[in-house]
């Protein structure tokens, strides 16, 4: 009995460093700038290695849960919005990638709330802006902003999908290219389906994350997807 004390002592020793590792709860989302904690009229950037800036906006307490977006920017252009802080609800999680591919198409917070998820969607819109006002002021500060604007705006090209008819309708994307990266995908023709409505903010979304066309196809959308990522690829191909 005496000799089993110390294998306990030493298993229970073993499952220390497991419970000191465990991660803790929060967002999914990697944040690599660290943000106020309840302020909602701060905010915070840093400049990236080709230019762009990230700027990462203050937190916003709402009845449903905090929201705090991370905003990268070419010059004055939007390229990715991210989510480090969203209310963990299906309407949210839902609203999100709308929210995202309207600023992106938009280019402002000037865009829709979404049904069913309106206190997120205006907490979003006013965290957005305020990473559109930081980045401006850090634009302004800078003597190369013009320059570097100019630039961007002369790296830019907007190339057309094929256009690829299916039985529910026509789908044809526009691609926006930054060099080589895709900057911003908009819908030129799609079925007038509330399916395919619903799976284009994802469709975008995804397409911006992977920066290609190899994407998962939205269920419930099937044809829809299909399209979408062979016009893509054509525009793609076609950017050269």
């Amino acid at each position: 009995m005496k000799r089993a004390i110390p294998v306990v002592v030493l298993s229970i020793a073993g499952l220390v460093p497991v419970w000191l590792y465990q991660p803790s709860a929060g967002s999914s989302t990697v944040q690599t700038t660290t943000p106020a904690s309840t302020s909602t009229s701060s905010s915070s950037s840093s400049s990236g290695s080709s230019g762009s800036n990230v700027v990462t906006s203050s937190t916003i307490d709402t009845e449903k849960g905090p929201v705090q977006l991370q905003v990268t920017f070419d010059g004055t252009k939007i390229t990715a919005v991210k989510m480090l802080q969203q209310p963990n609800h299906p309407q949210t999680t839902a609203a999100v990638p709308k929210l995202i591919a309207e600023t992106l198409e938009a280019q402002s917070a000037d865009i829709d709330t979404v049904s069913g998820a309106t206190i997120t969607s205006e907490a979003y819109k006013k965290s957005l802006q305020a990473t559109i006002d930081e980045n401006a002021k850090a634009a302004a500060a800078s003597p190369s902003a013009s320059a570097s604007a100019s630039a961007t705006e002369e790296s830019s090209k907007t190339v057309d999908g094929t256009a690829i008819d299916t039985e529910k309708g026509t789908v044809q994307v526009q691609v926006t290219f930054e060099g080589d990266k895709i900057s911003a995908v908009q819908m030129l023709q799609q079925p007038n389906h509330p399916q395919t409505t619903a799976a284009v903010p994802k469709l975008i979304a995804e397409t911006l994350e992977a920066q290609s066309a190899d994407i998962d196809t939205v269920s419930g959308a099937t044809i829809t997807s299909e399209a979408y990522k062979e016009s893509l690829q054509a525009a793609i191909d076609a950017k050269g």
